[in-house]
This record gives C-alpha cells, sequence and structure tokens, in this order.
C-alpha cells in the first residue's frame, strides 16, 4: 500500500486506529521521495509496524492505492536505536524496472539515491529532536 508517492514532500502514514493516511509531516529540506513508498500490508515488525516498502517505479501513485511489487533487497537500517529496515522493490507492472531481480542489478547511481535519501531523512529526524527552544 502505498503512503506516499515519488516526488512528494509530504510525509503521510497509516493511522492504525482510523485505518486512514494521515499526515505525519512536510519534509524541511528539499529532500523528496525517489520512488513510491509504502508498507506491505499484514505484516508487522519490530516496532509494531508494518513493514516498509519503497517500490521503484516510473510514476507517482497516490496515498491509499495498492500495487504489486517484487521484492529485490533489503535496505538494513538503525533509526533512533531501533531496527527499521526497508525492502526495497520494483512495480511488477512497470516495464521499465519488472525486469529486476536483485537489488545489486540496479544501477549505482540508483541504489546511492535510495540510500542518501534514506540517510537524510533520518539526519533530519535527529535535528529535529534535538532543538531547543
Amino acid at each position: 500500500v502505498v503512503e506516499i508517492g515519488k516526488g512528494n514532500k509530504v510525509k503521510y502514514e497509516l493511522d492504525k486506529k482510523s485505518g486512514l493516511i494521515k499526515v505525519d509531516r512536510v519534509l524541511y529540506s528539499s529532500v523528496v521521495y525517489p520512488h513510491n513508498y509504502g508498507f506491505i500490508p499484514r505484516t508487522i515488525c519490530e516496532d509494531g509496524d508494518p513493514m516498509d516498502v519503497l517500490v521503484i517505479m516510473q510514476e507517482p501513485v497516490l496515498p491509499g492505492c495498492f500495487l504489486r511489487a517484487k521484492a529485490i533487497g533489503l535496505m538494513p537500517m538503525i533509526d533512533q536505536g531501533e531496527k527499521d529496515d526497508k525492502i526495497i522493490a520494483v512495480c511488477a507492472d512497470d516495464p521499465e524496472y519488472r525486469h529486476y531481480n536483485d537489488i545489486k542489478e540496479l544501477p549505482p547511481h540508483r541504489l546511492a539515491e535510495i540510500r542518501r535519501f534514506f540517510e537524510d531523512c533520518i539526519l533530519s529526524k535527529r535535528q529535529l529532536n534535538t532543538l531547543v527552544h
């Protein structure tokens, strides 16, 4: 299920109580989501949330949409001391990306873009959490 469309600065997330997608925050820097980002339904991770997934595809998808995706790898991450791994997938119905079967097949610049995005997101959250007024 897509929570955040490719190219978006608005971070949405599923509200567990209402089942609706809500605005969590707007990224304050020039960082945008490089691909569609969401979660895998009916999965639960150590943090109690569904498994996160970044779906590589040509076009942005609206929040709340679900799509067919094929996992090609895992990006291990730690966020605020907690394990917060991200599944990297390709859209199974996108002719430009559906032929990828392993994260190592991605062009190096694409993988670097994804890694940098997550690093920047974690860094910006840390900076927000350490600001004292």
